[in-house]
């Protein structure tokens, strides 16, 4: 006999569906979620708060006509296995499979890709007045986590949304999670809601009326629910301020109640907010005892939850590691971190400086705005970001930090490719983003001895800086007991050549390393250098080689247009040198999802193709040479 799940090919089929069947839906969905992320990991803890929910969606609107927009979108694995990709839903986050996160191009159910918080509410309501202006009748949902109304972006579309538009539905998922607890003012504001004594005497009620006489009681239930909410606060709680009336709090876990609540709300002339609370990781024990790990994760044992055992340290560790060191030395140095303690590796710092660490929540701009406020009283800020949601907070670097000259350290976590995760998060940008931007150092260290140096010489500039350092296991080499400061501007030339200059930045001199080894072996001298710093280049090591060389290779993992390379061939110009730079990096395109070292061979990040570029170049040169003897 077969499973229900394998009856669904669409949401037409959960609308066939009663509310005892759509229970046992949810329970065969998260035993296939289980099975299936084990193999190929994934955010499995979202995904497990969000199952009755999502079928609650599908069972009452018609994707694609109606438009349900997640937050983030790291939890639309049921959204996706509910519209026609359970087939190949095995294939998730692997080369050529289906993307982790919404994506349009993917499925027309997909109408809004997203992998950063905070912009469900703002697309949602330009959907909606597009609407409106259109005069069609199709329905906007935007689910958002608690964790997303940290986020600037999320209060001003809740600013704009009651003079805009109608018709609009939000539900608030409330777990109290994002990757880590979640943190600040708005959290509290949530906690106070759903701990109320009022509230948890009728929660208790409310769930035994359900049960006893099914989805007719939703609405009294609702309003009661919104009654008791309101009764600790004030007369008007805070989303109705913004002019969406506020529904809830309701369980997100009762599908009945959730079904004709979301069945009387789509009535509703008028931008409503729906309240539920689901419990991230729900029907899995070790996604419940482990709610940072089982957010996001790797392959992993689905009988334990066990994980393969972490083999060599991450930079992100040894980042975190360092920077402990150097708090203890100066009393000056503060962490921060926009909700990513846990991938950051400030967990680890958090225990040993407590009153020196702070989360600021998913509000990137406040982060590096709120460093530049401590960096003028005479602190040394370290905000460790991700590079790609480092991006969320240009203008703030440029403006309050840059621009002021503050002593304020970016310190780029997941900088380069990010495989798995895709175009959301692969971080292909910075150096083009920042490396423009006057009175900043930015440096990219080629191991974690070096990312310790440059931890150390950031620490002691009078002005910003930024290091960049990717995902993933360190290099493994031996580290000096203690960082010494760099000169700034100054690479490192780990071998000398006469006509051909390999530049490796960061952790790609190994490839640089590989292709001079390539060249010696072939009768070439190579010289191979770790430039260090992208900003100031080494123009002294540049005018040295200029002279002398057939041709520069520059490697780097990010892209080719405003990069490293970029920056090799601007210099050399300025210089009045026209030495031919073979750029390798990632071409003008976004980069799907995939393994590291295919997609590189797909675009040609390898040796090989740096090999055959120069090749033409050293045999030109070689002619030139006999034709003039």
């Amino acid at each position: 006999m077969g499973t229900l799940l394998e009856s669904i090919n669409s949401p037409a089929d959960i609308k066939r569906l009663n509310y005892e069947q759509m229970a046992e839906l949810a329970e065969e969905i998260r035993a296939f979620l289980i099975q299936t992320l084990s193999k190929t990991g994934g955010h499995l803890g979202p995904n497990l708060g969000v199952v009755e929910l999502t079928l609650a969606l599908h069972a009452v609107f018609n994707t694609p006509e109606d438009k349900l927009l997640f937050d983030v979108s790291h939890q639309v694995y049921i959204h996706k296995i509910l519209t026609g990709r359970r087939e190949r839903f095995e294939t998730l986050r692997q080369p050529g499979g289906l993307n982790g996160f919404m994506l349009r191009t993917e499925s027309d159910h997909d109408c809004y890709g997203a992998g950063h918080a905070g912009t469900a509410l703002s697309a949602a309501l330009g959907m909606a007045v597009a609407r409106d202006l259109a005069g069609g009748n199709e329905h906007v949902v935007a689910v958002a986590g608690d964790a997303a109304f940290t986020n600037g972006i999320s209060f001003e579309a809740l600013n704009n949304i009651a003079e805009q538009t109608k018709r609009l539905i939000v539900v608030l998922n409330d777990n109290e999670w994002s990757i880590d607890r979640n943190v600040g003012a708005i959290a509290s504001y949530l906690h106070r809601i759903v701990t109320n004594e009022h509230y948890r005497n009728f929660h208790e009620s409310a769930a035994r009326l359900v049960e006893r006489f099914g989805g007719k009681t939703a609405i009294s239930v609702v309003r009661r629910a919104e009654e008791a909410a309101k009764s600790m606060l004030w007369p008007s709680i805070l989303f109705e301020e913004f002019g969406l009336q506020y529904f809830g709090p309701i369980d997100g876990h009762n599908i009945p109640l959730l079904v004709e609540t979301l069945n009387f709300l789509k009535a509703e002339n008028r931008p409503v907010l729906l309240h539920i609370l689901t419990q991230k990781g729900r029907g899995y024990q070790p996604a419940l005892n482990g709610q940072k790990k089982f957010h996001g994760l790797g392959p992993y044992d689905a009988e334990t939850g066990r994980t393969a055992p972490a083999g060599q340290l991450t930079y992100s560790e040894v980042f975190a590691n360092t920077l402990v060191e150097l708090a203890k030395q100066d009393e000056r140095v503060v962490a921060i971190t926009a909700a990513m303690p846990n991938g950051t590796g400030l967990d680890l710092f958090r225990p040993h400086h407590p009153r020196r660490y702070f989360d600021v929540g998913i509000a990137e701009e406040h982060a590096v705005i709120f460093a530049a406020g401590m960096a003028t009283r005479g602190f040394r800020p370290v905000c460790a970001i991700y590079s790609t949601f480092l991006q969320r907070a240009f203008d703030p670097i440029v403006h309050d930090v840059c621009l002021q000259k503050l002593p304020v350290v970016f310190c780029m976590d997941r900088a380069g490719l990010s495989g798995d995760d895709g175009p959301t998060h692969h971080g292909l940008f910075d150096i083009s983003y920042l490396r423009g931007v006057p009175e900043i150092v930015l440096m990219a260290p080629k191991d974690e001895d070096e990312l310790a140096d440059m931890m150390k010489t950031a620490l002691e500039l009078p002005g910003p800086s930024a290091i960049r350092y990717p995902r993933g296991a360190v290099a493994g080499v031996a580290r000096k007991p203690e960082p010494q400061v760099l000169p700034v501007g100054k690479a490192e030339v780990i071998a000398d050549g006469s006509e051909v200059a390999i530049l490796g930045l960061g952790p790609m001199i190994s490839m640089a390393k590989e292709l001079g080894a390539r060249f010696e072996r072939d009768g070439f001298s190579a010289a191979v250098i770790n430039p260090r710093f992208v900003k100031p280049l080494d123009r002294a090591m540049l005018e040295q080689f200029a002279t002398r060389v057939a041709a520069f290779v520059t490697f780097e993992d990010h892209v080719k247009m405003g990069g490293f390379g970029s920056a090799v061939m601007e210099a050399l110009d300025e210089m009045g040198f026209a030495v031919p730079v073979v750029r390798i990096g990632w071409p003008d395109n976004f980069i799907e999802h995939g393994k590291v070292d295919a997609l590189r061979a797909k675009y040609g990040l390898t040796v090989d193709d740096a090999y055959m570029q120069v090749i033409p170049l050293l045999a030109h040169r070689q002619r030139r040479a006999l034709a003039a003897s």
